[in-house]
């Protein structure tokens, strides 16, 4: 053989197998389902042509509950899958910089010692600035409640369920958990 017909026979496979790696489709088989993450605005807009519950994890750069609540509660299968059907799940930076508007007020950061806050995270938490914090809308965007603190994957599925379920409004969270067992 000559040498270009080597160089043809080497060169050929090569081709192929980069030809080929391009019609490859996207293998989704590896990826974890996640929570699907809306803006403020966003969830504002969905709300109107299919309403459902916000959940709104304020959280905050520095808070290093916050990050852990986002590594393991918010992989747990049962938290995902509740949090994608029952409600529009959003991440807000409680110290963010930049203006939203929200029910028809436009909320903006408020400068306070070496952070400041969020006007809207201050609204929705009534004041009381603690991160994480787990903030509950019902479907027509009016506060249901906030919950301080860190929550893990075992405490927040029934609390999700309570809520995405309705059962908040006819029995207490105890009565429910009674009822669960």
């Amino acid at each position: 053989m000559t040498q270009s017909v080597w160089k043809l026979v080497l060169i050929i496979p090569i081709l192929l197998l980069i030809s080929l790696s391009g019609f490859k489709g996207h293998d989704t088989s590896q990826e974890k389902p996640g929570v699907k993450w809306f803006t403020i605005e966003e969830v504002q807009q969905l709300t109107k042509k299919e309403p459902r519950k916000v959940y709104i994890d304020m959280y905050t750069d520095w808070c290093k509950w916050c990050k852990v609540m986002e590594q393991n509660t918010f992989t747990d299968a049962r938290v995902i899958k509740m949090l994608n059907t029952k409600f529009y799940a959003v991440r807000f930076d409680a110290e963010g910089k930049e203006p939203v508007e929200f029910q028809g007020k436009t909320y903006k950061f408020v400068p306070k010692g070496r952070n400041g806050y969020h006007e809207l995270a201050a609204v929705l938490m009534k004041g009381k600035l603690s991160y994480p914090t787990s903030v509950f809308l019902d479907d027509n965007l009016n506060l249901i409640t906030p919950l301080p603190g860190y929550v893990d994957a075992d405490k927040m599925a029934p609390i999700l369920d309570f809520i995405g379920n309705d059962h908040y409004k006819d029995i207490t969270y105890q009565e429910f958990l009674a009822r669960k067992k």
